[in-house]
């Protein structure tokens, strides 16, 4: 019994790291949106030379897409960007699934209206997969620019183990 007891929440410890590997973004391909004061310059920086996340340029090669608000905006900006699979790519008999993946997508997506807050969002589920607040700089140099990357490298790094 007490073998048991023991096995019981270490065998806790890892189903819950393999639910956090099987949602994080750690493996994937990162698009960085521009951001205020070239932030989103100093953020790939500091993720791909810090081996955070690997940064891409090209969009559609991203799995997740890195920026600092969310709402209407952001969304038609990643449909250019990324855009969804439209109805006619889809078989007739997935229309009605295709049709409520669209409706599930638009009420994750609430406007950002305090700045400092960060958004990994995934490029197909349009899920927030991780979101992070750091104070806004007063005066955006690039000291301070450089500074506020590597915290957000940082709690990324912590948050996804890498």
């Amino acid at each position: 019994m007490k073998r048991l007891l023991l096995t019981a929440p270490v065998l806790a410890v890892l189903v819950g790291a393999m639910l956090v590997s099987a949602q994080s973004p750690a493996a994937s391909n990162v698009y960085i949106l521009p951001m205020a004061g070239g932030l989103d310059q100093y953020l790939a920086g500091r993720l791909a030379r810090e081996h955070v996340l690997p940064v891409v340029a090209d969009p559609k090669a991203a799995g997740v897409v890195m920026t600092d608000r969310l709402g209407e905006a952001f969304e038609a900006r990643l449909n250019q960007l990324i855009p969804l699979p439209t109805a006619e790519s889809v078989d007739e008999k997935d229309d009605s699934k295709a049709a409520a993946n669209e409706n599930s997508v638009h009420p994750a997506f609430q406007s950002s209206a305090r700045r400092g807050t960060f958004f990994l969002v995934d490029a197909k589920t349009r899920q927030v997969v991780w979101s992070g607040y750091f104070r806004p700089l007063k005066n955006p140099n690039p000291d301070g620019l450089d500074k506020q990357a590597a915290e957000i490298a940082k709690n990324l790094k912590t948050t996804f183990g890498k």
